[in-house]
Formats: structure tokens, sequence, C-alpha cells
């Protein structure tokens, strides 16, 4: 199987020849490439090469367009700032939407435009020609209520939720639209999946996430379902109350970041949802060995059962040892899926 069959199997809940894997690399794949993570992040044709190097070294599964969040953002007039080698920053104390007012005036950003989405899809479009069907392609959005914190501020927002619960969901819209978008035109390039990034959603609780994030992050991925596209939802952080309804937005796969027991996860999400991670990237994967890197995903599998991709919770550290990446592809290889979910 090429590997974008077999994501593509796991994800159906069919057999595979073994498991998938795709782990997040940004700067780590900078880094395999010899590059700058400045020229990286502001260069589509840098990151075609480093993603497309890196999956092959280590025999990944799939290619991602993942960098940063700081693109929808820019393309809207937030400020950012730039770094040599680390990835740019939103200025939060120069939010664009810092006075609400503005966010009347403002109108969703074009995705293509010249900026920094339209570099993202250009993206898209070069790992689909590189990649072939030999590799699965991702594409990624900011989820609205990460979006919000980029435009508003984190902690604005954070007061906003009980101050002017109005403004909130009308920010949500806001984002769900440009990311909506934004998503569409990345399916178009080739895209196979949408990540869907809402790493502030961690900060919330089970009732603000209900009330003001989940609804948005819904409208979010049925529309990419409208489009023909799949969502791999991607919450950094302890989400381990939000589980429940990160289970019901019918994504096509779920990330599981460190802090959330992944036998918990499987049992708010059921059997048949596909749920990838959650090696811890600094304990488990940097600082651990090949032997104790296959040992705890050993014991992930075992919680997470047949509907299960592996992967670290969250992006792979730049400094992480090249023989512990490759002890993810070496698990992956001598674990056969037969299970398929009816």
């Amino acid at each position: 199987m090429t590997g974008r069959e077999r994501i593509l199997a796991v994800l159906d809940g069919r057999p595979a020849d073994h498991l998938a894997v795709m782990p997040i690399t940004m700067m780590f794949a900078a880094d395999v490439l010899g590059v700058k993570y400045g020229q990286y992040a502001r260069d589509h044709r840098v990151m075609v090469d480093a993603q497309i190097k890196t999956a092959e070294v280590f025999g990944f599964d799939y290619v991602s367009s993942i960098s940063d969040p700081a693109r929808e953002a820019a393309d809207a007039g937030a400020k950012i700032q730039w770094y040599d080698d680390q990835p740019p920053a939103i200025i939060e104390e120069d939010a664009l939407f810092a006075d609400k007012s503005v966010l009347g005036r403002t109108k969703p950003a074009d995705p293509f435009s010249g900026g920094r989405m339209e570099d993202r899809i250009r993206a898209i479009e070069l790992l689909r020609q590189k990649a072939g069907n030999e590799l699965f392609v991702e594409g990624w959005v900011e989820g609205p209520c990460a979006e919000a914190a980029d435009l508003r501020g984190i902690n604005r927002l954070m007061l906003d939720f009980g101050d002017d619960p109005e403004f909130v969901h009308e920010l949500f819209g806001l984002t769900v639209e440009t990311a909506a978008r934004f998503a569409a035109a990345q399916i178009n390039a080739g895209a196979d999946i949408i990540g869907i990034g809402d790493a502030a959603a961690s900060l919330v609780g089970p009732r603000i996430y209900r009330e003001f994030v989940w609804p948005w992050e819904k409208k979010l991925a049925d529309s990419i379902h409208a489009m023909g596209g799949r969502v791999r939802l991607h919450i950094c952080g302890n989400t381990r109350k939000l589980l429940d309804g990160m289970g019901t937005l019918g994504c096509a796969m779920v990330d599981i970041d460190y802090p959330a027991p992944m036998e918990e996860a499987r049992t708010k999400m059921g059997p048949r949802q596909t749920l990838a991670g959650n090696l811890n990237p600094v304990k488990d994967l940097r600082d651990g060995t090949p032997e104790t890197i296959q040992q705890a995903l050993a014991t992930v599998q075992q919680q997470a059962g047949a509907q299960w991709i592996v992967a670290a919770g969250c992006e792979i550290v730049r400094d992480t040892a090249h023989e512990n990446v490759h002890a993810l592809t070496q698990f992956a290889k001598s674990h056969v899926v037969t299970a398929a979910i009816a």
C-alpha cells in the first residue's frame, strides 16, 4: 500500500498492511532540509522540499502544509513579528481587534490575495504534484477559538466570553467564514484532509466550549465535509474535559495531546472515531530511546484500539534524535491493521 492508501484505509475502518504514521513536523522538517525556519514559513517551495524529504527519510505516510498560526491573521491585517529561525508570532498587545468596533468594518480575508494564505495553497498544489498518490496531503486552517485569540488577543478573548458573548459569536463567525474559504481553496488544490488547529480551545472549560466553541467548530467541519473534504481536529493541550464534544464533530480523525489520557478519549468518543497521538513530544519522544518509545506506543495502541494513527500528541520537537523518530515508523511497520470497523 502507498502511504495515502494506508491512511485512507485506516480512516475508513478498513484493514491496512500496517499502522499509518502522521506525526506533525514543522521546525524538525526545516532542520532535516537544513534551512532556517523563517524560510520554511515564508516560502512554500522550501516547505514542500522539507516535507517531502522528511517523509522520505523517516517513512511517513503523509506531508503537511502546517507551519504557524499566523497565516489567516496576517492576511486579515494583523501585525506579525518575524524571526530568522523561529515561527512568526502575532503581536498580541497590538491585536487587530483590540478595538472591538474594528470587527464590524472587517470582511473575511481573501485566500487568493497574494499573501500567506495563498502561499499555503501553492504549497498544497506543489505537494500534490510531487507526492502524487504516494503520500497523503494535509492542508490546514485555524479553528474559531484559536483565530479569534490571534485577532483579538487571548486575554481579551477570555474576558469577552463573560463580558460580551454576542461579540464573541460575531468574531467566531468571521473566523469560520475565512477558514471555510481557505479550506475550499486547499481542497481544490489537492488536499486530502484539512487540519483544524484550535489550540486556544484547550484553555476554556466544558461550559464555554459547548456554548461558544463547539457550535462554530461544528459549522466549520460541516462546511469542509460539504466540500467533499475530511477533517483532522487538533487542539493542543489538556482537552480532557472537552473529549465528549470533540468526538461529536464528525471529524475523520482527532488528535489527542498527551495531557488527555488516550483510554478516556477512546471511551468517550467510541470505537469508530479515528484517533491520533498521544506521546509526550518531549518526555516520551525527544528524551526517550527507541526502546522506550516502542513501549510507550504499545501502551497507547492498546488503549486506542484499531482506529488509531501513530503520532505524538503535538509537533515533534526540533532537537529530537533521528533514531527516536525512526522508532515511530518502525513500530507502525511491525503492526498490521486487521480489525475493520463494520
